[in-house]
């Protein structure tokens, strides 16, 4: 039995098709498949399916093309589904607007929690929250409060916007790029410093143990990640 929720596979391989139809359908998915770019772009804005999982090597058009005219018209969740592991080609994606990487070889238990995950933050996205929390730490973005343990943290205007851009993407890489953007304006995107310092200070705050940070965790040469599995 499959759920509401329908997910597009876009991959020209047919045994990924295969695999991917029945690894979703048994983790209770609805499936349907595009085996080119053209196909997926149509797919998702006639049928608006809730996620799609998409592959870089396509036969008409590089799989980030993709992404970049899903995102004129759709935020529908992206996953990425690639055999290129190149730390550029993801950047790229990502700043394209796509949720998250998995490469290819992947295990079906690891691609669906990216799935839950990235189901959980567009949900929660589609909302503007005046309170966002995340285990243990809560930010009231209206009254520009944040609190651990109940305990409030005293953060500066820029932690405070750093810490609400991961609360709103938890569990979602954001590039360098991205980070600097939302944080510092456009003129900064290439402000990497900047970046290091201030994700430094916000782990001092917010980190029982800076040199094993918990929450806020490093996607060598892309960006960071704000944990989902809480710490014990």
């Amino acid at each position: 039995m499959t759920s509401d929720i329908r997910i597009l596979v876009v991959d020209d391989e047919p045994q990924i098709q295969r695999f991917l139809k029945l690894g979703l359908t048994a983790g209770g998915f609805s499936v349907s498949a595009a085996m080119t770019g053209g196909e997926a772009i149509r797919m998702i804005a006639t049928n608006a399916p809730d996620l799609v999982l998409l592959d870089l090597g396509l036969p008409d058009l590089d799989g980030k093309d993709v992404i970049r005219q899903t995102r004129a018209f759709s935020a529908v969740p992206i996953i990425v589904v690639s055999a290129r592991d190149r730390e550029g080609e993801k950047i790229e994606a990502f700043d394209l607007g796509a949720d998250d990487y998995v490469n290819k070889p992947f295990g079906i238990g690891e691609l669906l929690a990216r799935i839950r995950t990235a189901l959980r933050h567009h949900n929660r996205s589609g909302s503007t929250q005046p309170v966002l929390s995340h285990g243990r730490i809560s930010l009231d973005v209206t009254a520009h409060r944040a609190s651990k343990d109940g305990t409030p943290l005293k953060l500066t205007p820029k932690e405070f916007d750093l810490l609400a851009l991961l609360l709103r993407n938890a569990g979602r890489v954001l590039t360098h790029r991205q980070i600097l953007t939302s944080v510092w304006g456009p003129a900064h995107a290439e402000d990497m410093q900047y970046l290091r310092v201030l994700i430094g200070q916000l782990r001092g705050k917010l980190e029982d143990d800076q040199a094993n940070p918990r929450y806020i965790q490093t996607e060598p040469g892309i960006g960071y990640r704000l944990n989902t599995e809480e710490p014990a």
